[in-house]
């Protein structure tokens, strides 16, 4: 599929700033195989270049491991040790895109670099446009819907002796607004 800017809806060229207030960065994983543990990350940054031409556009984005969030402190805390993230040892997690395919004029397939306790994977983002708009200031604002599954395993997320009762398949979500920079 070929996809131009007249294809997509408002959209609008540019530099934009991922604007957490108005973000989420969430993911969900099996528990004893019969429930889905939830959590998010509340800390996290990024860039999306929107290009003249949609096909090269580009996102990079950084999170905080030590920021991850499942509303419940003693998870978290064993979540932040060695036997997963190794907070300590790993302070972020990082995307960066490495190529661009359109589905439709609004659905795209992302292809990137995760990077995860040193371990760097290529990974596909499932992106949703949800437009172009104007914030409240009067700026430009963007919307993405994001998901993608990855296997913990790839990225050397044992789990440590946990490890048995948590699934290796991890959902993540993103619902991302930017502003334009």
């Amino acid at each position: 599929m070929t996809t131009s800017v007249e294809t997509i809806p408002g959209y609008v060229a540019g530099n934009w700033t991922i604007d957490p207030v108005h973000s989420d960065v969430s993911f969900s994983v099996r528990h004893l195989g019969v429930a889905k543990v939830r959590g998010r990350f509340d800390t996290f940054e990024g860039t999306i270049v929107t290009a003249e031409n949609p096909l090269e556009s580009s996102v990079t984005a950084s999170i905080e491991t030590a920021s991850v969030n499942s509303n419940n402190k003693m998870r978290d805390d064993h979540i932040r040790n060695e036997d997963f993230l190794d907070t300590d040892g790993f302070p972020t997690l990082t995307f960066t895109s490495t190529g661009l395919r359109a589905e439709s004029a609004l659905v795209y397939q992302v292809d990137g670099d995760l990077t995860l306790r040193g371990v760097t994977k290529p990974v596909t983002l499932e992106l949703e446009l949800n437009g172009f708009g104007t914030g409240f200031d009067g700026s430009p604002v963007a919307g993405f819907t994001a998901t993608t599954e990855i296997s913990r395993g790839d990225f050397g997320v044992t789990g440590g002796a946990a490890g048995a009762a948590v699934g290796d398949k991890i959902t993540i979500v993103l619902e991302i607004e930017a502003k334009q920079a």
